[in-house]
């Protein structure tokens, strides 16, 4: 069973940084493409980055540069971060983490909900 848990949602100011963190369990390092998500009310969840199975990252252009995804290990659990720098008012949301069992991030962010992971969400608010 895969269970992944976020953390580190927090409100903060604009040019302000946060680092979000989503432990996975029943999930191995190399089983397939992670992610993070991203969801205001009322519009539709969007996909924020993602990470291969080789480490090979991808970002949404409105976030390029300023955040930047990672994953590895913490106390023997799998870890996927989110170091988000720079934050914008815009950039306040909840978000998601999201695997899946493919071997590539090709279709990640447009494949539907229903094939992916997912974690509870954590709040992220960013004032200006």
């Amino acid at each position: 069973q895969v269970q992944l848990v976020e953390s580190g949602g927090d409100s903060v100011q604009a040019g302000g940084s946060l680092r979000l963190s989503c432990a996975a369990s029943g999930y191995g390092y190399y089983s397939g493409c992670m992610g993070w998500f991203r969801q205001v009310p009322g519009k539709e969840r969007e996909g924020v980055a993602a990470i291969d199975i080789d480490g090979t990252t991808n970002y949404a252009l409105s976030v390029q540069g300023r955040f930047t995804i990672s994953k590895g290990y913490a106390k023997s659990t799998l870890t996927l971060s989110l170091q988000m720098n720079s934050l914008k008012p815009e950039d306040t949301a909840i978000y998601y983490c999201a695997a899946d069992f493919a071997d590539s991030c090709n279709d990640f962010y447009s494949s539907k909900p229903e094939d992916k992971y997912w974690g509870q969400g954590t709040q992220v608010t960013v004032s200006s």
